[in-house]
Order: C-alpha cells, then sequence, then structure tokens
C-alpha cells in the first residue's frame, strides 16, 4: 500500500521505516546489485529491497518485493533469514533537504539460478548486475550498508 505523499514524509521524519533487504545469488554464488536512481543511496549499487507495509506478513513483503523489484516469484521456503541491520541516511525519498531516513532492514537471502537478462528491474535501479563478493568489498561505487552484509559488519 502506497502512502500519500504528506502522511509518507510524517512517518519519514518521525519513525524508521522497516523494510527488507535481498541477497540474491546465482549458481556461482555471485551477488545481484542494482545501481540506485533514487535516494536514498543514489548513484550507488545496493541490494534489492523495500518497506514492509501495515498490516503486511513478512513472507508477503518478500514475495511483493521480488516482483515487483526483479520480477521474480521465490519459493519462500529458499528464502533465509539472514539478520537484523539499521541503516542511517542523510537524504530521503522525498527530496527533501535537513530530512534523515532510519531503516531498520531485515536481510535475507536466495538463489537465482538463472543470468541477469531474466530479472525485470523497477525504476529504482538503471542496471542490475552479479558481483562476487569480494568485487563487491573492493568497488567505491557499492554503497557501505551493502558491503556489511559481507564484511561482518552490522
Amino acid at each position: 500500500m502506497y502512502l500519500p505523499k504528506e502522511t509518507f514524509r510524517t512517518i519519514v521524519e518521525n519513525t524508521p521505516l522497516v523494510s527488507i533487504d535481498l541477497i540474491v545469488r546465482d549458481s556461482e554464488k555471485r551477488v545481484l546489485l542494482g545501481m540506485r536512481e533514487n535516494e536514498p543511496a543514489r548513484g550507488s549499487w545496493f541490494v534489492p529491497g523495500g518497506r514492509i507495509f501495515k498490516d503486511e506478513r513478512r513472507e508477503t513483503a518478500i514475495a511483493r518485493i521480488c516482483k515487483a523489484e526483479l520480477g521474480l516469484a521465490p519459493a519462500l521456503e529458499a528464502v533465509r533469514f539472514v539478520g537484523l541491520y539499521e541503516h542511517f541516511y542523510e537524504t530521503n525519498a522525498l527530496g527533501e533537504a535537513g530530512m534523515t531516513t532510519h531503516y531498520v532492514v531485515l536481510a535475507h537471502e536466495l538463489e537465482y539460478l538463472d543470468d541477469v537478462s531474466g530479472l525485470v528491474s523497477d525504476a529504482q535501479h538503471g542496471s542490475l548486475e552479479f558481483f562476487s563478493e569480494a568485487e563487491l568489498l573492493e568497488r567505491r561505487d557499492v554503497h557501505g550498508y551493502t558491503k556489511d552484509y559481507f564484511s561482518g559488519s552490522a
């Protein structure tokens, strides 16, 4: 459920957002990243993900986010909870100066065995690519919060 802009603004300004991040791996164990087109994290490679809506179960949110961001319908029993993370941004999706964003993130992992050409990118990502863990940890254009999933930081 998408909220009216003013309602969403009030929420972002006053509370943390609860979200799902998806660590999607291919058959070579590489990780799928999308180039962010919007704030927060615009211009960085980031794992796919999205907010959990009010009254939406975690499993339903995972299925919705997979479908909306990647065109996937994974078997939910193959999705594994990785851990809880917090992300703090100086920017926000509304583009308003001086308003930060705080996410409480439930990270999950799943395997995708086809190549990236079978995936459908949403408006948030300019492109999708698979990276090895070593490569994404070395790149300057991979967001630090994405790197945290692979460096042991939380």
